[in-house]
């Protein structure tokens, strides 16, 4: 294979691999955009994405739609009982108060999650199989057509979601401005609920869809979950279409870094993406900051 193709498998692998980093990242925007939260145990939804479904279809064999449903089902349950029992209780919280919340939170799943299914990677079959698909000399797993079809249906619903319903209205209004969404009667506990339960959904998708071609165990959430937050950081935390280029911009320069230069550069990439961002332009690439609006 030539240098030519081998960017062009990179290119296809590296976009793969942004569509699940968007998809954690807009779990994360939605909760900030919403709550002013930056849930740091939003890669723990993730990684109870890929292990509920695991458990699902090794231990109870269940059919892998019932499995993927029930994943989607116990995950959003988690992240419920993670709002009513970690973030509501909290009387006027600071910023640093939220983050040490979140962070604590993160390693109490990750504990549980260790202890009820140990230490060991676990596998889980695709969705489709596992034979490639060739695209002139490059190459697609089936899974990754999920991963595409998957996220590009999530991206589509939420964006229907956010414009053009009640709840998502209310929700953006309680984003703009919380007072205010209060005194018009909108409930803001019930949309930080609401964002929540989204955010919480939106990880367990991510996390049982590239579950078939990464594995998955008790830690896998932090990479993601951090990898995710640099995509939100790089749209400017938009719940729109900024977080989705962000991820698709990070998975694609980590997959050409990993091939072109070396493996071992693989997670170091969206670090080095990250500091850029907040040293050059702390408000995102795709996001004005507030002294640029007109």
């Amino acid at each position: 294979m030539n240098l030519s193709d081998q960017i062009i498998q990179f290119l296809l692998s590296g976009f793969a691999t942004g569509a699940i980093y968007a998809l954690i990242g807009l779990g994360f925007s939605i909760i900030y955009n919403s709550t002013g939260i930056i849930n740091f145990a939003q890669g723990e939804f993730v990684m109870l994405g890929g292990m509920v479904t695991m458990f699902f279809l090794t231990s109870l064999h269940l059919p892998l739609p019932a499995a993927l449903v029930g994943a989607v089902a116990i995950t959003t349950v988690v992240g419920v009982l993670f709002e009513r029992l970690a973030i509501r209780p909290i009387r006027k919280p600071t910023p640093l108060n939220l983050v040490i919340i979140t962070i604590g939170g993160s390693i109490l799943i990750r504990g549980l999650a260790m202890l009820v299914w140990g230490k060991d990677t676990h596998a889980i079959p695709g969705f489709s199989g596992e034979e490639p698909i060739q695209l002139g000399n490059a190459s697609l797993l089936p899974q990754h057509l999920w991963i595409f079809g998957i996220t590009t249906l999530v991206i589509i619903v939420s964006k229907v979601f956010f414009n053009y319903t009640i709840s998502g209205k209310a929700m953006r209004a309680c984003a703009f401005n919380p007072r205010a969404a209060s005194l018009i009667g909108i409930d803001v506990r019930r949309m930080v609920l609401f964002s929540f339960i989204i955010s919480s959904a939106m990880g367990s998708m991510a996390g049982f869809i590239i579950a078939p071609l990464t594995m998955t165990s008790y830690d896998v959430g932090i990479m993601l979950g951090l990898k995710g937050f640099c995509a939100a950081i790089i749209g400017g935390m938009s719940s729109g279409l900024g977080t989705v280029f962000g991820g698709i911009i990070l998975g694609i320069l980590e997959s050409l870094g990993a091939g072109l230069i070396s493996s071992g550069y693989k997670d170091a990439v969206a670090f080095v993406i990250l500091l850029l961002i907040l040293f050059i332009r702390p408000q995102g690439i795709f996001k004005r900051a507030d002294s640029e609006r007109v």
